[in-house]
């Protein structure tokens, strides 16, 4: 045996080990809790109203995919190894210019899944987005680089200004970013504006994400069902401090949602404080919480 070959041996050898040892490693992370949830965000399918279907269209589009991937992987392996060059084939095999039943398999097959898939998401998304009347709308404003929430409940409004952080690049400190408070068990309609570039409104624990674009209103509906604290951010890339465009959500009590109410101050602030075309990317900061 030549060098050469034994060179090639040996990487051979290696990559089959290698190989093995992804195959376990998927094997042995298939019984995680990372994978039964999808590797999802939220560890409580009841985290909202709609977390749980969310989450089963997650892992079931995965589960799909994953078979309809075997399935093809499979094929593939079945074509080269039945159809592969003999040691002593000659010439070309033989040429078929066309196969009506099988063309019409490879169509129909795919066109099908693609309809199938198509019509879950779309029954998830239109329930997902069903507007519904809501005791508390939170009037969620997006500005380079933090938010302001504007609460109307019962007649009662207050808000919440989020001040712009020095924006050093230092670690900042999670309890001093702005607050989103919810209370549990109570549908939320969120009103989604920017006050000036295009920004995204997420909080990974509720699978809800939706962008905030300038002179146009998003909304998304939800009923908090988990209290606890949660973590929000945005989405879309809106400057050079994006990243540190974070924010905290208190999902409370009622009474306690209502304690926080009326620590805030009264009114609203509104489109009066978007930036206007042309103007510099810088907001006001004089407005803090309680001011």
């Amino acid at each position: 045996m030549s060098s050469q070959d034994r060179t090639s041996s040996r990487r051979s050898a290696r990559a089959k080990v290698v190989a093995l040892g992804a195959a376990g490693a998927l094997l042995l992370t298939g019984c995680s809790e990372q994978v039964q949830r999808g590797w999802l965000p939220n560890e409580d399918r009841d985290t909202t109203n709609h977390t749980g279907m969310l989450q089963d269209l997650w892992v079931n589009s995965w589960i799909a995919a994953l078979a309809i991937g075997l399935l093809t992987w499979g094929l593939i392996i079945w074509c080269i190894v039945a159809y592969r060059r003999r040691k002593n084939d000659t010439g070309y095999p033989r040429q078929l210019s066309y196969n009506l039943p099988l063309e019409i398999f490879y169509t129909a097959v795919p066109l099908m899944l693609v309809i199938t898939l198509f019509i879950f998401s779309d029954s998830t998304q239109r329930t997902v987005d069903e507007p519904v009347d809501s005791p508390l709308v939170v009037d969620v404003r997006a500005k380079q680089w933090s938010w302001d929430f504007n609460y109307s409940y019962e007649g009662q409004e207050a808000y919440y200004a989020g001040i712009q952080g020095h924006l050093t690049g230092e670690e900042g400190v999670e309890e001093e970013l702005p607050t989103l408070y919810l209370p549990v068990d109570v549908p939320v309609t969120f009103e989604l504006n920017s006050r000036d570039v295009i920004h995204s409104f997420w909080i990974p624990a509720f699978l809800q994400k939706l962008d905030m674009i300038p002179g146009k209103t998003n909304y998304i509906y939800l009923t908090p069902q988990v209290e606890g604290t949660f973590q929000g951010k945005c989405t879309e890339l809106c400057g050079e401090y994006h990243s540190e465009m974070l924010f905290n959500v208190e999902v409370v009590s009622e009474a306690e949602f209502q304690q926080h109410l009326d620590s805030l101050p009264e009114g609203h602030l509104g489109e009066e404080y978007d930036r206007k075309p042309g103007e510099v990317a810088q907001l006001s900061t004089s407005h803090g919480e309680g001011e």
